[in-house]
Parts: C-alpha cells; structure tokens; sequence
C-alpha cells in the first residue's frame, strides 16, 4: 500500500464511523437522519458521554492524517457543542438530530486534507548522476 492508499483507507473508516453515529438510518419522508449518537443521547449523562468517544477518535484520527490545527480546534467545537447541549434533556436530543456533528467533523477534515494535498509541491524523482569509476 502506498501513502495514498492508506489515507483513503482511514478515510472510509472514518466515513463509516461518522454515518454510522449520525445517519444510520433516515426519517421516512424526510431529509432527517438518525444515528447511535442520537438513540445513545437519549440516555441522561452515560448515553452521551459514550456518543463521546467516537467523536474524539475521529478527532485523534484526523491529527493523525494531517489536519491543521484549525481544522481540528473546528472539530473540537463541533464536538464539545454536540456533547454539552446534547446533555440538555429534548432540546439537546433534537439538536443532536439536526447537527449531525460527526458528518461535519468528517466532512471539514475531508476539505482540510484536500486543500492541504493541492497545495503541496510536486516532488520531482531525483535524477540518479553516473557513478565516479
């Protein structure tokens, strides 16, 4: 596997990973999606906190491939936010709804990186010289 490869691997890991939290499943007539995160929130404290813990991989995940420190102090936010007024009893549950934390974390790193990528310089092979002898 090349560098590539490898960043397109986590990538669809983490993809998954963000779905899954937020949009497992949609809401029949409607562009309302439901994720773990929102069916874990609805349990006071302890569902929330373990909601939590995919959110901070991916943030771990995202330092990992590269993201600058905005992007990541941007998904930090996101995610402090969807934690602490998740928290609040029905209005934090329907705000979890209609975030979508994990979809914009992933989504801000996927531009990050990209903008990132097409910034960077082209590197020329180095030209091999003949050998003294």
């Amino acid at each position: 596997m090349n560098i590539e490869q490898d960043i397109d691997f986590e990538l669809a890991a983490l993809r998954k990973i963000a779905w899954r939290m937020d949009a497992l499943f949609y809401i029949p007539r409607t562009n309302i999606s439901v994720g773990l995160d929102n069916i874990l929130g609805l349990v006071p404290v302890v569902g929330d906190t373990m909601a939590l813990l995919p959110s901070v991989w991916l943030i771990w995940k995202a330092r990992q491939l590269g993201a600058t420190p905005g992007a990541l102090a941007y998904m930090t936010l996101n995610t402090l936010a969807d934690y602490f007024i998740g928290m609040v009893p029905i209005v934090g549950d329907l705000f979890d709804v209609l975030y979508n934390a994990n979809i914009r974390n992933y989504r801000a790193l996927e531009r990050n990186l990209n903008k990132r990528a097409a910034r960077a310089a082209v590197v020329q092979p180095a030209r091999s010289l003949p050998l003294p002898g």
